[in-house]
Order: C-alpha cells, then structure tokens, then sequence
C-alpha cells in the first residue's frame, strides 16, 4: 500500500516547478523561448479565443460586421499583450510585430466564423 505524500513533500514539489500545469509553463515569462514554442503557444491562444468569441456571439444573438471587427481587435490585442506584455519577448528575435500578429490568425478566424454560425443557426432557428 503507497504511503499519501505529506503536505511537505507537496510543497516542495511545488516549488520546485515540476507541478505546474502546461498553461502555467507557457506563460512562464522565466522560461526559454525558441520560435516553435512562442508561435506555437501563439496559435493556440487564438484558436482558444476563436472557439470562444464564436460560442458566445453565436449564443448571444449578434449580427454584423462590427462583430467580426472586434474579434479581430481583440484577437490581436491578446496575442500582442501575451508576447509583449507578459512574456517579455524581444519581437525582433521572433521575425517581428507582423510574423507574431500573424501567427494563427486566418485559422482562428476560420473557427470563429464556423462556431459562430453553427451556435447562431442551431439556438435561434
């Protein structure tokens, strides 16, 4: 039978940053970044706010262009915030401001404008 881990042991492995959750490890601004790693996290931050701006314009009866508009603004405005802001990234060493903008941006739109159409038809008609 395995003996339970006592709260000092937790703690120390806590410290020790082996218990950190993946998300946790790629918005560590301590950590080394190469450019597979930046422009991966990247992506995915938008794709997760593709997914989510779509559920929620879907879900909330929104209709328009000014609508897309500020999915773009905000999509931007994350993703230039994570690597300038908190991350502390040198832009010049990554290709710069437009390779890092860029990065995931037609594909994250792409799945915004699916789950927004799909959520709009299927809850209001």
């Amino acid at each position: 039978m395995k003996k339970p881990r006592s709260n000092k042991a937790q703690t120390q492995q806590q410290s020790n940053g082996t218990s950190h959750s993946k998300l946790a490890r790629y918005l560590d601004p301590n950590s080394s970044w190469d450019k597979d790693k930046l422009l991966d996290t990247l992506h995915w931050i938008r794709q997760a706010l593709g997914l989510s701006c779509g559920l929620v314009w879907g879900a909330i009866p929104l209709v328009g262009a000014i609508w897309i508009i500020l999915f773009l603004a905000i999509s931007t405005g994350v993703v230039y915030w994570v690597y300038s802001q908190r991350l502390k990234i040198d832009e010049e060493e990554f290709g710069g401001h437009g390779g890092l903008l860029q990065e995931g941006l037609f594909a994250s739109f792409t799945l915004f404008l699916l789950c927004w159409i799909l959520v709009y038809s299927l809850v209001h008609f």
